[in-house]
């Protein structure tokens, strides 16, 4: 527990955000380097943002994946579980006000219900006995609502070790931290306990790529397309590991 407990501390102080976001868990290697996507891709800093996605490459191979090993190493699957049940417990209050502002009364109202009963029932969200009642966890976050509310993504960035995003999104969490940092730290964690879960199948899509930077670029578009419509996109656009990131 020790362990665990300064895996979330130092992850939460590194990793504010982004650096274990989702973007890196699937992409279309063949959609990366088609030329066609390069030119459509709304990236102005290209240059900058490469040089800060080398040096978070560099980051995560140096300090994240080797705490990332050991803490998969001592901690059982059972308390990993807790952790991720616990950590995207957190981000429930903001799922159920984007989900408002985006009209989803239902999710809104499943978001809602799932952080009291996981809260209580749950004991702090380290189980997920809502899930068990049938209320089904779909996170949402400011970015997707601005999106739904004709919002465009804007420019493409990497932030230094937070990672990819682009002006819509990094508002959005600009402002959700403002409001509070509990969704921001659960988002973090949850973010940590993915990149966990995937963390070999990120590596090989790294390994494999030609140019890892337009991987990662598409990847978080794609990826961002796939969460703004819930699913609902063309099956070349569904991430690898969608399953797991609910």
């Amino acid at each position: 527990m020790a362990l665990a407990k300064a895996f979330r501390f130092f992850a939460a102080t590194l990793l504010i955000g982004g650096i274990t976001s989702p973007v890196s868990v699937y992409a279309d290697e063949s959609k990366s380097e088609a030329p066609e996507t390069e030119k459509q891709a709304n990236d102005p800093l290209e240059g900058l943002n490469r040089i800060t996605s080398g040096f978070n490459s560099v980051v995560r191979g140096v300090i994240l994946d080797p705490l990332v090993d050991g803490y998969q190493a001592v901690t059982p699957d059972a308390v990993q579980e807790a952790i991720g049940n616990a950590a995207s417990n957190l981000s429930e209050p903001v799922t159920a006000i984007s989900s408002m502002l985006q009209g989803d009364t239902e999710n809104a109202e499943a978001a809602t219900k799932r952080f009291f009963i996981n809260s209580t029932l749950g004991v702090g969200g380290l189980n997920d006995p809502a899930q068990e009642m049938g209320y089904v966890g779909r996170r949402e976050d400011l970015g997707q609502a601005a999106a739904v509310n004709g919002a465009e993504e804007g420019m493409y960035i990497v932030l230094p070790i937070l990672g990819p995003s682009n002006t819509r999104d990094a508002l959005g969490d600009a402002v959700t931290a403002l409001a509070s940092p509990l969704p921001l730290v659960g988002s973090v964690a949850a973010g940590t306990v993915q990149y966990s879960n995937n963390q070999d199948d990120i590596q090989a899509v790294s390994k494999g790529a030609l140019d890892p930077y337009v991987v990662e670029r598409d990847a978080y578009s794609q990826y961002r397309k796939f969460q703004i419509n819930n699913g609902e996109v063309e099956q070349q656009d569904a991430p690898t590991f969608d399953e797991k990131l609910q």
